[in-house]
């Protein structure tokens, strides 16, 4: 018996339903970090139980990473990055001065700020000639 998917989301860990809703640009990310890793490994002529042992973790675990799958612990890509010199990388991935969207957001609203600022003073102007004349 299939059961449908609404019903099915309901009773799935709150992990596997955020995973529902990846991005596709994302999911392929991924899938493409995984296939790249597999490549790291097998240039270095690393057998998946050798690398899995390195890294940590079982074959299975290893071998939905190299398969692009979502589910898998950030430690562990973490791990992985490592074994080839490139977790450097993830101290510049979420840092604030390349967050173009919180970055546009700010510009928004030093612009409504300095408006409403604007329009304080102007008011305040107005109110004062009245006083004075």
């Amino acid at each position: 018996m299939q059961v449908p998917i609404l019903l099915y989301s309901i009773y799935m860990p709150k992990t596997a339903r955020a995973l529902l809703h990846l991005p596709p640009a994302t999911a392929a990310a991924i899938e493409k970090l995984g296939a790249d890793l597999a490549v790291a490994r097998l240039r270095r002529k690393e057998s998946l139980k050798t690398w899995a042992k390195r890294m940590g973790v079982s074959v299975p675990t290893l071998q939905r990473l190299e398969a692009g799958d979502p589910g898998v612990g950030i430690g562990i890509v973490a791990t992985a990055l490592w074994l080839i010199k490139r977790d450097g990388e993830l101290g510049h991935l979420a840092a604030p001065e390349h967050d173009q969207g919180a970055i546009e957001m700010n510009v928004r609203e030093a612009v409504e700020l300095g408006r409403a600022r604007a329009r304080a003073s102007a008011e305040a102007r107005i109110s004062a000639n009245r006083m004075n004349g």
